[in-house]
């Protein structure tokens, strides 16, 4: 297997969330030690990222590189003008989006938590099927998600998406048993994701969720 890897942009698949489409960088070449996403803005106007900040257990700083094309980001509701070739970071406290100003605008995102070894969270993976959570059709989403999480067990926040839409459903074993196995894969993470997690709140009295808690 070659130590390294060349693609053009337009070699990695396009995918969406039904909001920004983008293109999932770091699983295509498989990196591991930081997140590396492409978005693009096909039309003027288009937002290129979605809007969003990083303060949770896990946040991101994030450095963003335009590309192509020219972007305006709005960061804390200040607007910042960037044509190519300007960079862009965002602590994790920050909101943050950003919209094409010229046509075909791409901004690279490149991510991680400051002061912790990077973790790969399996966004990527996560993202597509999004809309099945908004629209809260959870039994259905449990059922692909678990078939993802049997092809790729190595992402704790496919474990713990996977446990959110099984405690919805009314799947009380499977969410704790997958909540467990996110746990096991990232400690810390997880368990201040749980804690106060609205999704849980069918089984947060349950014996077995106040002991993956409370360790």
């Amino acid at each position: 297997m070659s130590n390294y890897a060349v693609a053009k942009l337009d070699d990695i698949a396009e995918q969406s969330d039904g909001r920004c489409p983008w293109r999932p960088v770091r699983r295509h070449f498989g990196i591991t030690s930081f997140g590396a996403n492409a978005w693009t803005g096909k039309n003027v106007g288009d937002r290129i990222i979605n809007e969003h900040d990083e303060d949770e257990p896990g946040g991101n700083e994030e450095l963003y590189f335009v590309l192509q094309g020219r972007a305006v980001f709005e960061l804390d509701g200040e607007r910042v003008d960037a044509p190519a070739g300007t960079l862009v970071v965002a602590r994790p406290t920050v909101k943050r989006t950003a919209f094409a100003e010229e046509p075909e605008t791409t901004v690279l995102a490149l991510g991680g938590t400051p002061g912790e070894k990077y973790e790969p969270h399996g966004w990527e993976f996560w993202a597509p099927m999004a809309h099945l959570y908004e629209s809260g059709e959870f039994g259905e989403l449990a059922d692909r998600l678990g078939e993802v999480v049997a092809e790729h067990p190595e992402y704790a926040d496919l474990f713990y998406n996977l446990a959110c839409c099984e405690s919805l459903a009314g799947r009380t074993d499977d969410a704790i048993e997958h909540l467990r196995r996110s746990i096991e894969l990232s400690p810390k993470r997880s368990r201040a994701l749980a804690r106060d997690d609205s999704d849980f709140g069918a089984i947060r009295d349950e014996p077995a969720f106040k002991e993956l808690i409370d360790r």
